[in-house]
């Protein structure tokens, strides 16, 4: 059997030869590069400059040698920024700084900085959906973003992995936090729902046309596709269920038909973190496949009940050990405990591909890893 065999068979909802396993497929379940650096270390790799393909997160490009060695399912890979934008990074005594080409300004701290953090949103003075409308949005078809997209697809299917397209940005939700800034997108949502929803359907007519084009070009290699926003926090939701529904849950609904139009054969995965439990029938509703990164530490997502009550019309991409305590400070028989417990819950049936609950963090030891793989390899077996 494939790797590609393996996780089609598992979204189907049918048990293949063992638990598929992705690790950097997408932005969302990938690996800090200090990490990364760690883990070739154990696996006995040459060691090799991280290339960064994720700046914001400072995720470590999977590199085919890792691949190998942990015997991974999925491949992926994202657009590139467009070509009239260039990377160029500056900085003070404390901080580094690059504007990405959305026009939002991220920093991280020189000494001890892992990520970078949003510092000033472009959209924050805007008053009417005309500011929107007059904004400098990024080109979404333009042709520097495809740029050995179809090559590195048609070498992920030559090797018989399954393959895995993200979009072009984070979602609406995130987006309008990051352009508008945090304080105005929430006020916004409640006292200007106008300007709100007019930046949400500017970033939905974005994502549709890329995917069109995108999916035209790249669609027959393709088996996933990855969109997400981040709706919950540790406890629930970052906004109420109504209007959540009332503001975001149709914009998804069209999204994803349009990219099922586009492409009727691939699944969709939907990334978002936190305590979802209440919208997870709507986002079923509104056309998700597969749900990441299922945050087990959060409230109410407990593996065995999502299961139970999900799990015959989703797919589980992820929750396969918890990255907020067990993985980074947990010994190597908590992590393999945990992975066993979440391999019993997910993996009857089929519907679930492994993976850690989001990235891999920087304080992750590589004997947590390794820890994390064997058990997998051991439990994961149908």
């Amino acid at each position: 059997m494939t790797s590609r065999e393996r996780v089609l068979l598992a979204l189907h909802h049918r048990e293949p030869d063992r638990v598929p396993f992705d690790l950097g497929s997408t932005p969302v379940t990938g690996i800090h590069h200090l990490a990364y650096r760690r883990l070739r270390e154990a696996l006995g790799l040459p060691p090799r400059e991280p290339v960064i393909w994720h700046l914001m997160q400072q995720l470590a490009w999977v590199e085919d040698d890792v691949h190998e060695a942990l015997q991974t399912d999925a491949k992926g890979t994202r657009p590139k920024a467009p070509s009239s934008w260039r990377l160029q990074m500056d900085e003070d005594q404390e901080f580094l700084y690059y504007t990405d080409e959305w026009g939002i300004v991220r920093r991280k701290p020189k000494e001890k900085g892992y990520y970078f953090d949003l510092h000033c949103s472009p959209l924050s003075q805007a008053e009417t959906p005309r500011d929107i409308q007059g904004y400098p949005f990024p080109d979404p078809v333009e042709e520097g973003r495809f740029e050995g997209l179809k090559e590195f697809v048609e070498k992920v299917r030559a090797e018989g992995r399954a393959c895995v397209l993200g979009g072009i940005s984070a979602g609406m939700l995130e987006m309008g936090l990051w352009l508008r800034g945090f304080e105005n997108f929430f006020c916004d949502l409640h006292a200007n729902r106008p300007l709100a929803e007019a930046l949400c359907d500017r970033v939905l007519e974005l994502k549709m046309r890329y995917w069109e084009k995108a999916l035209a070009l790249l669609g027959d290699k393709v088996d996933v596709v990855q969109e997400g926003d981040d709706y919950g926090g540790q406890k629930g939701l970052l906004i109420s269920p109504q209007l959540w529904r009332e503001v975001f849950k149709p914009r998804l609904a069209q999204l994803f038909r349009h990219i099922k139009h586009c492409a009727p054969h691939v699944f969709i995965l939907f990334h978002s973190c936190g305590s979802i439990y209440e919208i997870i029938p709507d986002l079923i509703e509104a056309g998700v496949d597969i749900l990441n990164p299922i945050q087990v530490a959060a409230a109410h997502m407990d593996t065995r009940r999502l299961k139970r009550e999900f799990g015959d019309s989703l797919s589980f991409w992820g929750g396969g050990v918890d990255t907020q305590r067990v993985l980074p400070r947990g010994t190597p028989q908590e992590v393999r405990e945990e992975v066993r417990r979440r391999v019993e819950d997910l993996a009857p049936g089929g519907g679930f591909v492994f993976n850690t609950v989001h990235n891999i963090q920087a304080d992750v030891p590589a004997e947590n890893i390794l820890a994390m793989v064997e058990a997998l390899r051991e439990f994961g077996v149908y």
